[in-house]
């Protein structure tokens, strides 16, 4: 099912990034917070139709406001740091008596923030702040994802691989091919699962591209299933950014290191 492919890769995505800003906090790496707001600003304009903009990148080192929506009037603190006393600290800055008709929202990047909701605060300035619907974290976030239709789903799939997915590591190519296997072996590879049509022409003329005539005849046998295989390449790329591509890296080092060395048979048609 599509929509739990899509939430589950935004789940581990959003649980890596708050996994590693926490951990480079303790070692005073900064830079990953400042980009977390940017982060954070597409983020929920996608997620919730806000038009945010970043006020830092107009003032620089601004109390209490990192994120501002003039729209929908709108002011957001984006913090690693999850207390009563944070909060309190960014609604006590006078620079929230020039936005008392904006409403106060604050993002936990980092932490849960399930008993920070459940506190009442100090509010000098009187904006709009509720507790329990104005502060997110991780959690609160993928709920909120969790009831969204697949097609939105799927856009917020798309922005999170965008922003935190990963190139093709050389390391981890051995064992998405693994995995890949993995799935293909848990397939029944019956007549129900073959492809009524094939391009002989194009096989035939990658067999002798690739000299894999001493293969021929185990190509020719499995050649019918290629839709089913489609199919699981898809489900797999789901999983990550790239994934089959490493799949298929992993097979043509192999199949070069091969024909290197004059071995041919290699039940493979190179794409």
């Amino acid at each position: 099912m599509n929509r739990n492919l899509y939430f589950d890769y935004i789940d581990e995505k959003l649980h890596v990034l708050s996994s590693r800003i926490e951990t480079r906090g303790k070692l005073n790496l900064l830079d990953i917070h400042l980009h977390s707001e940017n982060f954070y600003l597409h983020f929920f304009n996608l997620l919730y139709g806000y038009k945010f903009e970043n006020l830092n990148s107009k003032l620089q080192n601004v109390e209490a406001i990192d994120l501002i929506d003039h729209t929908n009037k709108i002011v957001i603190q984006v913090s690693a740091t999850c207390t009563k006393q944070k909060v309190e600290s960014a609604l006590d800055k006078q620079i929230l008596d020039g936005y008392k008709n904006y409403s106060f929202k604050f993002i936990s990047i980092s932490k849960d923030a399930s008993e920070l909701r459940k506190k009442i605060f100090k509010n000098p300035y009187s904006l709009s702040f509720s507790p329990t619907n104005d502060i997110y974290d991780i959690v609160s976030v993928l709920n909120d994802i969790l009831s969204k239709p697949t097609h939105e789903q799927k856009d917020i799939y798309k922005f999170i691989k965008s922003e935190l997915g990963n190139e093709i590591d050389i390391v981890k190519l051995d064992s998405n091919l693994a995995s890949v296997i993995n799935i293909l072996s848990k397939e029944i590879w019956d007549e129900s699962n073959k492809s009524e049509s094939v391009n002989s022409f194009e096989i035939d003329r990658k067999i002798s591209f690739n000299e894999l005539i001493d293969s021929k005849g185990i190509i020719d046998e499995y050649c019918v299933y290629y839709k089913k295989v489609d199919e699981k390449y898809f489900e797999f790329d789901l999983l990550g950014s790239n994934k089959s591509n490493s799949v298929l890296a992993t097979i043509k080092r192999e199949y070069l290191k091969l024909k290197n060395i004059g071995t041919s048979d290699l039940g493979i048609v190179m794409k």
